[in-house]
Parts: structure tokens; sequence; C-alpha cells
């Protein structure tokens, strides 16, 4: 499990996220991500939450899934400045991530770990502020 988790890590570094709209797919494919910041535009140096929504490979929503996100800026070689959290799952696919800051303009990458009972696979959601 911990090998198909690093290869899935290693593919998503390498090829990046699709369009914001489109959502963003998983490292072996088994999940699709799309989110809904409550900025819109995402600024610096503002404390802001997501809705992500978690569909499966047929377009299914996920219910139920433990979700851990770290992140940080790949060129500058550190992580966030705050440490978000998935703190409760509003409806079945919906789940709302707290606690995020982006301080500084660039490249920025949320690795979301996704778990649910019988998979693991990573999505990495690229932006550039």
């Amino acid at each position: 499990m911990l090998r198909n988790l690093c290869i899935a890590l290693l593919f998503a570094a390498a090829f990046p996220a699709a369009a914001a709209d489109a959502g963003w797919q998983s490292g072996a494919g088994l999940f699709r991500v799309t989110f809904q910041s409550e900025l819109d535009p995402i600024v610096i140096n503002r404390i802001h939450n997501w809705v992500l929504h978690i569909e499966d490979e047929h377009g299914a929503p996920v219910a139920g899934a433990t979700l851990a996100v770290t992140g940080g800026m790949p060129a500058h070689d550190h992580g966030l400045p705050t440490a978000p959290q998935v703190t409760r799952e509003l409806a079945a696919g919906d789940y709302v991530l707290e606690g995020l800051r982006f301080h500084m303009s660039g490249r920025w990458e949320l690795q979301i770990t996704i778990t649910t009972d019988d998979s693991q696979d990573v999505v990495v959601i690229s932006l550039d502020l």
C-alpha cells in the first residue's frame, strides 16, 4: 500500500492538475476533487475555508472518507503556514476544509490524501497565486 501511495505521489507531481473547473484527478485515478473557496479570488495572507467535493472514478460522490491535507511551495521548499483540517462532511462527497492561508505569491500545492474503506490515493491541487 505504501509503495502504491509513493507511485501515486510521483505520478501526480509529474503531471500537473487540469483546469480548476474540470477538477483534479488523483494519482492512481481513483478520485476526482473539485473545490469551492469562500474567497473568490483567493488572496494572500487571509485565512479561509474550502468545500472539497470528492467523486470516485465513476463520478459518484465519495461519502465517509478520511482526508489528510498537507502542502506548501515546492519552489521555496517550505510547507503551508497553517495546518488546515477537514472538520466535517456536509453531504455525500462534500467536506469542509478549514484554516487555509497562503502567505506569499507563487505556485502552491495541496496534497490531499483520500482514504476509504478499500482504497487510498492522493490528489495534488496546484495553484498559482
